[in-house]
């Protein structure tokens, strides 16, 4: 269904030929600030948008209605009319205790999802007390090396009635087992739990770097997380495929979005391969996008995004139930965005670019908070952040309709534009062989450090300015109060990691890993069933992921030029 005719779009055409006349007298008079405008992924912008620009588009077949294939303008056909996004502010630091406490604190200002940190031994399998992690226990987010940690870490929040978000990925599958264990001896059994594990190990080799596995024993790992929810967790997201990290590393938009969808289509075709049907697991992966400054381009990746996934898995994958086709994500605003300089101006960044996730379509948002470039948040900082979304919600009337920037000509043409870039980049991954030998081959890595260093220099030579970086720089440091977090902390984990050893049926302990190693040099073994068992015994973290180590080695990425 074309939505203008061949006659209107010839009139418009000679219409738009004789109004440059007049924009090229506007233009000698006020010469435009750069010769040419872009967005920030390098795709040209023209000064003008008009139904020229739209004429090819088909409404049913690139649009549709909200909550209908192909999802363009959203997967709710009432929009936010009905249920506004899950505001999840991520939190985690030093100790599960002070992390607790700030749980309960944001859920009592209106926050009404968790999102976890993790601190950088966490993330890497270790151990508080572990060599390894020396210097590093809670910079960056809560430590948690056993099921103790988990259980002070949840105490006394409504596990059964919220639901919760893990950034965690090479660990993900011991971490979540904690979690089901920590959750079911409060009596929440593993059906009930609502949440979602980020779980996205193809990002890390492409960009954030935390792997410790080899690519396939990593995503053997992955797709046991999989087949576990599909089967025993209906209301869990067992991945989160996660851009986020791959727009911080320095990517554009557009590899953002054709990187994080050729990794979810890769995570469908392995667990297609373990035997699952479609179906069964689809409907529950779930995305994690970025909110950059460049608001509409923003935009346009979200709905470009939900377009080409509604496709793929019902053209490609032959998916049936119309949920499987759902692209339904998480979006966090761009922390590599905030500055030390004149931190206050963060505040305006991250407004804007958390109403280009809500103008969008995100059905969960994290807000970052206006000190981040200094430190963890204070308390203050992130209940601005989470104001912010408040704000947006309740003030802006942004919410009242359903995709309100549906049919403008600049966000379609955008929107097409995006999709047309990410398709560009899966015909390049193909060349490759496919995603694991792009990967392996460093595609990924060189393309985003590319369009990193371009965006440098651009900043460099003042083509794109930073306010308050690049220019309008003020010689007056603003003063930021800064989180301070418990020195004892440290001690008292430790003490707690120590007394779980003490404490715990050591032989059954042993009993457990052993397991677990069984199963890991097993192809046929699906690993959560022996990590929960280990769990229960209070098996450390590092302890399980040696194991796993010793299975499987441990990854070196090779030099890549």
């Amino acid at each position: 269904m074309n939505l203008f005719d061949a006659q209107g779009i010839d009139e418009l055409t000679d219409q738009v030929a004789a109004w440059d006349a007049t924009r090229r007298r506007a233009t000698a008079r006020f010469p435009e600030r750069y010769p040419e405008f872009s967005t920030m992924s390098g795709a040209p912008i023209a000064g003008l948008y008009t139904p020229l620009d739209t004429a090819d588009l088909d409404y049913a077949r690139d649009l549709g209605l909200p909550g209908e294939y192909p999802f363009t303008r959203g997967v709710h056909a009432t929009g936010y009319r009905g249920r506004l996004w899950t505001m999840r502010m991520f939190a985690g630091f030093g100790t599960a205790e002070e992390t607790n406490a700030r749980f309960r604190y944001l859920l009592a200002q209106g926050q009404t999802g968790l999102s976890i940190a993790f601190d950088m031994p966490t993330l890497y399998g270790y151990d508080t007390d572990a060599p390894e992690a020396e210097g590093e226990f809670g910079l960056c987010g809560v430590a948690c090396s056993s099921l103790a940690d988990m259980e002070v870490l949840l105490a006394d929040l409504p596990l059964a009635d919220i639901t919760t978000s893990m950034t965690i990925n090479s660990p993900a599958a011991m971490i979540w087992a904690m979690y089901i264990v920590a959750a079911e001896k409060r009596g929440v059994g593993r059906s009930r739990l609502g949440g979602t594990l980020q779980n996205d190990i193809l990002k890390e080799y492409i960009a954030q770097k935390e792997f410790i596995f080899p690519p396939r024993p990593s995503m053997r790992l992955v797709t046991d997380t999989v087949e576990f929810a599909a089967r025993q967790m209906p209301l869990w997201n067992p991945i989160s495929v996660s851009g986020y990290h791959i727009r911080e590393a320095g990517s554009t938009a557009a590899q953002e979005l054709a990187f994080t969808l050729a990794d979810g289509l890769e995570y469908v075709h392995w667990a297609l391969a373990r035997g699952l049907e479609i179906d069964d697991f689809a409907p529950r992966i779930s995305f994690f996008f970025n909110a950059h400054n460049d608001f509409f381009e923003e935009i346009a990746k979200y709905r470009a995004a939900r377009r080409i996934w509604a496709h793929e898995l019902r053209e490609t994958f032959g998916a049936q139930n119309p949920r499987s086709w759902l692209l339904r994500f998480h979006t966090q605003t761009a922390g590599v965005s905030l500055t030390a300089q004149q931190p206050l101006n963060n505040v305006a960044r991250v407004a804007l670019q958390a109403l280009a996730a809500v103008l969008g379509g995100t059905q969960s948002l994290h807000t970052n908070s206006l000190d981040e470039a200094l430190a963890l948040p204070g308390a203050e900082a992130v209940t601005v952040a989470l104001r912010t979304q408040q704000i947006i919600a309740h003030e802006s009337g942004v919410t009242n309709t359903v995709d309100p920037l549906g049919g403008s000509y600049f966000v379609e043409a955008l929107t097409d534009e995006m999709e047309r870039q990410a398709r560009a980049y899966f015909r390049r991954i193909d060349e490759y062989g496919g995603l694991l030998p792009a990967l392996e081959e460093g595609f990924f890595q060189r393309e985003i450090t590319e369009a990193a260093v371009r965006f440098q220099r651009e900043v460099e030579s003042k083509r794109r300015i930073i306010v308050g970086v690049n220019d309008f720089v003020s010689g007056d440091a603003q003063k930021t109060p800064l989180l301070e977090m418990d020195v004892a902390g440290y001690q008292r984990q430790v003490e707690r990691l120590h007394t779980v050893r003490r404490s715990r049926d050591n032989r059954a302990v042993r009993a457990r890993l052993a397991d677990l190693a069984a199963a890991a040099r097993r192809e046929d073994a699906n690993l959560m069933p022996p990590l929960l068992d280990a769990v229960r015994e209070y098996a450390t973290l590092q302890e399980m992921m040696d194991v796993l180590r010793d299975a499987w080695g441990v990854y070196e990425e090779p030099v890549i030029l």
